[in-house]
């Protein structure tokens, strides 16, 4: 694993992976200045919507529009992290006022958020204790689809087997 934690491969759909470009992916926000001059970037309409964020393989914050891919965020790569974030503004700065783990083309474990969290920091943004919407994904080890687990039910809303209790999404991991 490296000098960070588990990383996840884009596991998705293959027309949105083939459809990145170089070039493409979120912007990088590796410190309080870069965010500063992001986020003054923003309009209103687009404040009160959720972004789309990858942790890179660096560590690395990037934020992309909320309708973004994340693997397009990502630029195609393996990432430690990637979900839905929403900023607010108070009185000495911008604080993290919601954030989950919610990419289906990852579908990153509830363990990422350490590396979310490094990110975070690195970025200089205030931030809250742990996801504040976690998404349990699993793989259905019958009919090898994704699922996102609900309520504790730990069956395949595909095939009705039983989901493991481990996070398993990719194989290849």
């Amino acid at each position: 694993m490296g000098q960070w934690g588990r990383s996840y491969r884009y596991v998705g759909p293959i027309e949105l992976k083939a459809a990145v470009r170089p070039g493409d992916g979120g912007r990088r926000i590796g410190s309080a200045g870069d965010f500063g001059g992001w986020i003054v970037e923003r309009s209103a309409v687009e404040l009160a919507e959720p972004f789309t964020f990858v942790v890179g393989t660096d560590g690395a914050l990037r934020l992309a529009p909320r309708r973004s891919e994340h693997v397009a965020c990502a630029g195609g790569g393996r990432v430690l992290g990637a979900g839905e974030i929403s900023f607010m503004r108070e009185a000495d700065g911008w604080t993290v006022s919601e954030v989950s783990n919610q990419s289906t083309g990852y579908c990153p474990d509830i363990t990422s958020w350490a590396e979310v969290a490094r990110a975070l920091d690195a970025a200089g943004l205030r931030r809250p204790s742990g996801f504040t919407h976690e998404v349990v994904f699993r793989r259905c080890s019958e009919c090898q689809e994704h699922n996102i687990v609900r309520e504790d039910d730990f069956v395949c809303v595909f095939c009705g087997s039983d989901l493991p209790a481990a996070w398993n999404v990719d194989p290849a991991t």
